[in-house]
């Protein structure tokens, strides 16, 4: 999910945080107020900062999570999972997505633009 739609889409993401938590996730990470803020990529060609949505461990693992919600701006939305996808691959990490009802076909879409092959956290 893009800045501009954490303001929007803050319940699903509160209900993301619940849903991992009872998943047996620790450390949880978020980009929202009452959570520590993940750490920030930025891009310096135009000084633009990507912050996933949620980091957390399960056993020693560090997992990138990120919101497959509908957005106004799709292109940005490609350049930041596929940031986080190259990261999280050099790094021996995983990155996941999640996504609600209402938005399963937009996911796929971005995914199969991509050509990455993930199997979507559906809440």
């Amino acid at each position: 999910m893009i800045a501009q739609d954490k303001e929007t889409h803050e319940d699903i993401l509160k209900q993301s945080i619940n849903h991992l938590e009872f998943l047996g996730y620790e450390n949880i990470k978020a980009d929202l107020e009452g959570y520590e803020q993940p750490k920030a990529f930025v891009k310096k060609e135009n000084d633009l900062v990507m912050t996933p949505d949620i980091t957390a461990y399960k056993r020693t693992k560090k997992y990138f999570f990120e919101l497959g919600i509908k957005s106004e701006k799709p292109k940005l939305l490609k350049t930041k999972w596929r940031l986080l996808d190259v990261v999280t691959r050099m790094k021996d990490q995983r990155f996941k997505i999640i996504t609600t009802r209402g938005h399963y076909s937009f996911t796929n879409k971005i995914l199969n633009d991509l050509n990455l092959d993930k199997t979507l956290i559906k809440i």
